[in-house]
């Protein structure tokens, strides 16, 4: 959307447009209940429930989700899905009722226990990454990113698999939905998270490392900083950590032993 503005600067005004981006509400509606309700760029919105749904570890498969409908309304998009029966336990263990907004991907969850739910301890042993590639990693997501190139307003979640460089991105206004949002696009493209990285735009709070966990992924590379506790979460799952990663360089935070100097296939 293209909206007028004024820019002020010490040496004078001038009148603009900017594109902004856009940001509905989206409700996550299981077996006609509505579970959560995100605000969220109103794009991929089929990667982001289904993703939202791993990640939330509401399903395990994909296929466990009989059936996805996207339902714009007056006020929003209902994503409904129908879920296999044997999934409803794991859909009230994981109880959601309040909006979350886009800064804030715990918000909702109404017991202590789940928002620091135990995480999986994650596989992708064979995974290496060469220092180059994760060095380049947030450079080469910018590529991805048309969104961003628009409105300078939004983040983005790529993919890296060793030696094919970002084989897949999704933007959106907040972190936490581009990669609910990547993460279901992996899995619509049968692609397994344990055979490359999960690259971010943003600083690595708790539910992303939770979501890399979930859904299996063994590494995650952010241009900013994580947080403590984020760290702590990343060493327990056995997650490499890469964070910095900006300028040619990055810190490493957890579990180096993926990123070599030598490139290594996948096995």
């Amino acid at each position: 959307m293209s909206h007028p503005g004024l820019s002020l600067r010490p040496d004078g005004a001038v009148r603009v447009h900017r594109t902004l981006p856009e940001e509905t509400a989206v409700a996550m509606v299981y077996d006609g209940t509505t579970q959560a309700v995100m605000m969220a760029t109103p794009a991929n919105i089929g990667d982001f429930a289904l993703g939202f749904s791993l990640g939330e570890g509401i399903v395990t498969d994909p296929a466990q989700i009989e059936e996805i409908e996207i339902a714009p309304q007056e006020n929003g998009i209902e994503a409904r899905m129908w879920l296999h029966a044997d999934r409803r336990a794991a859909l009230d263990a994981r109880r959601r009722f309040m909006a979350g907004p886009v800064g804030c991907g715990l918000c909702g969850i109404d017991s202590l226990a789940e928002a620091t739910r135990p995480l999986p301890a994650v596989s992708g042993d064979t995974l290496r990454l060469t220092r180059a590639e994760v060095a380049a990693a947030s450079d080469a997501l910018r590529a991805h990113q048309p969104l961003h190139d628009q409105t300078h307003a939004s983040h983005a979640a790529g993919f890296l698999i060793p030696g094919q460089g970002i084989v897949m991105a999704r933007e959106d206004v907040g972190r936490h939905n581009a990669l609910d949002k990547l993460i279901g696009a992996l899995a619509r493209a049968g692609i397994a998270p344990s055979t490359g990285a999960f690259v971010l735009t943003s600083r690595l709070s708790v539910e992303l490392v939770q979501k890399c966990a979930i859904a299996g992924g063994p590494a995650l590379i952010a241009v900013s900083a994580p947080t403590a506790h984020a760290l702590r979460l990343a060493e327990g799952a056995g997650i490499t950590l890469a964070a910095f990663a900006r300028g040619g360089g990055f810190d490493v935070y957890s579990h180096p032993h993926r990123i070599t100097s030598e490139v290594t296939d996948v096995a």
